[in-house]
C-alpha cells in the first residue's frame, strides 16, 4: 500500500460509520483524535481553542460523509478538513481571510470566477475549492439552525443532535440518555438534515458545488 491509498482498517471503519455504527465511529476518533490534537496544538498553542477545532473537524467529516468516495487516505481527508477549521479559527481571532467567497446576487466580498482561463465550472467538482465552500456552507447552515433552535428553546432537539452528531452515539443510545424515544431521536435528526438542506439552497451556490441539490 502507498502512502496516498486508503488503508483496509480505514475502509472498514468507514463503511461501518455509513451504517450507522456507534462504536465504529469512536474507533474512528481513538484513532485519529491524538495526531489531529497534536497537528492543531503545534500551531495555534491553546489546548482548549485545539479540542474544539478537532471536534469541529470530526463533525464536518460526518456531514460531508456522503461526498468521501474513499480514494482518497482517510488520515489525508481528516486533516485536510482540520486545517481548513483551523484557518477559519485563525480568521476568527483576527487574522485576514486569504480567501473571500460570495454568493451569487451578493454585492460584497470578492468575485471568484472559477470559470475562467482553461478551467470550466465543472472543474469545482473535485477541487479544493469546492471543498472549501461546501464545508463553509454546511458550517454556516449548522449555526444558523443552532441558533434558531436556541431562540425557540427547542433545547431537547439541540441535546439529541448534539449527543448524534457530536458525541456519535447512534439513536437507540441517544433515547437511553434523554428522555426522547427512539423515534423522536430520528425525527429530530431527520429534521435537522431537511433544515440544512433548506438553508443551503437558500444560499444561491453554483450549481456545481451541492449537485445533489440541483436534482
Amino acid at each position: 500500500m502507498t502512502m496516498s491509498e486508503p488503508s483496509e482498517i480505514d475502509t472498514h471503519l468507514v463503511a461501518r460509520i455509513r451504517d450507522g455504527d456507534s462504536d465504529a465511529w469512536q474507533a474512528l476518533i481513538d484513532r485519529y483524535e491524538g495526531r489531529l490534537l497534536a497537528y492543531t496544538h503545534s500551531r495555534i498553542r491553546d489546548r482548549a481553542a485545539s479540542e474544539d477545532i478537532v471536534q469541529e473537524a470530526f463533525v464536518g467529516f460526518l456531514i460531508s460523509l456522503p461526498n468521501y468516495d474513499g480514494s482518497k487516505r482517510l488520515e489525508s481527508y481528516l486533516f485536510s478538513i482540520c486545517a481548513y477549521k483551523l484557518t477559519d479559527h485563525l480568521r476568527r481571532e483576527g487574522r485576514r481571510p486569504a480567501l473571500q467567497l460570495h454568493r451569487r446576487g451578493s454585492g460584497d466580498g470578492v468575485d471568484i470566477d472559477f470559470t475562467g482561463g482553461e478551467r470550466v465550472a465543472s472543474s469545482i467538482a473535485r477541487s479544493g475549492e469546492r471543498k472549501q465552500i461546501e464545508q463553509a456552507a454546511i458550517r454556516d447552515a449548522i449555526a444558523e439552525q443552532i441558533e434558531r433552535w436556541k431562540q425557540g428553546d427547542s433545547w431537547s432537539k439541540l441535546k439529541a443532535i448534539e449527543l448524534l452528531y457530536v458525541v456519535g452515539l447512534s439513536n437507540k443510545a441517544v433515547a437511553e440518555k434523554t428522555d426522547l424515544t427512539e423515534q423522536q431521536v430520528a425525527n429530530f435528526k431527520s429534521d435537522f438534515q431537511l433544515r440544512l438542506r433548506s438553508i443551503i439552497s437558500r444560499m444561491e451556490l453554483d450549481a456545481e458545488v451541492f449537485p445533489e441539490l440541483a436534482e
